[in-house]
């Protein structure tokens, strides 16, 4: 008997990070996402891009069941979202924060672990040793006990990079980190994004930088309501599949086509 717990739990942990199985999420009845599926590969930092609108936020709220879904299966290193909410960090877009709470960067980062603390129990010293050295990572430290309504965008967006680092999660859900941050947050974020990458975690991304996906990611995901396409970045990222991603919305379309072939050029 234990023999095959211990295999079960093997083949759970090694199991794909993320499976997505005819995903359709309706709100008042009319579909946001639909017939979404797709695995996502393991260790890999996968961009999801897409117009306004595309259902991009909407794809990782249903990940975690915050949203109902009208039909559809998803699984988490083979598993339901509850089953595996500890193997999971989470980046919300800064927007939906109430940064006037009265805490501060280390506070913010901390609760990261309150799954491990428990909600009745004191925060201990080595819980802030641990928020602390997230804050390092990302370059916040010094900022540790400043309250969060002063800090800059950036540094907002570096706080709560910290707290999804402190929970030392297996597979990362993020909210379009890189918006409105400047150029050394921006730098700071990929840092820490291939150094999770070199630990084999794996990081779903919101992204609307074109110009940065070849450069940043491994894989995408193209998203329009439903998956235009997905896969690794020099297979699907091409300006055919953005051209059906993006439609006559896409402004800068030839400017990327023009980078990419430049790029191509080059390799």
């Amino acid at each position: 008997m234990n023999n095959k717990l211990s295999e079960s739990s093997a083949t759970a942990s090694n199991a794909i990070p993320l499976s997505i199985d005819d995903l359709t999420v309706a709100y008042h009845r009319k579909p946001v996402i639909w017939d979404v599926s797709l695995d996502l590969p393991a260790g890999s930092l996968v961009g999801v891009i897409g117009p306004n609108g595309a259902g991009k936020s909407t794809l990782l709220k249903a990940v975690m069941d915050l949203i109902p879904r009208a039909s559809g299966r998803i699984k988490v290193f083979g598993e339901s979202y509850s089953d595996n909410r500890g193997r999971v960090g989470y980046v919300p877009q800064r927007e939906s924060v109430d940064w006037d709470f009265p805490v501060d960067a280390l506070d913010v980062v901390t609760m990261g672990l309150y799954r491990e603390i428990g909600w009745c129990f004191p925060v201990r010293k080595k819980h802030r040793q641990a928020a602390m050295e997230a804050l390092r990572r990302v370059g916040m430290a010094d900022l540790a006990n400043r309250q969060i309504s002063q800090l800059s965008g950036g540094q907002q967006q570096r706080t709560f990079l910290a707290r999804a680092l402190v929970q030392d999660a297996d597979l990362y859900l993020m909210d379009e980190p890189f918006a409105a941050v400047d150029a050394s947050t921006e730098r700071a974020i990929v840092d820490v994004l291939r150094d999770m990458r070199a630990r084999g975690k794996t990081a779903v991304v919101i992204h609307h930088d074109l110009q940065t996906v070849a450069e940043y990611f491994d894989y995408v995901v193209l998203l329009n309501m439903r998956v235009v396409a997905h896969g690794f970045v020099k297979d699907v990222f091409t300006p055919e599949n953005l051209q059906k991603t993006y439609g006559g919305r896409l402004t800068l379309l030839d400017e990327v086509t023009e980078a990419m072939r430049h790029q191509r050029r080059k390799l």
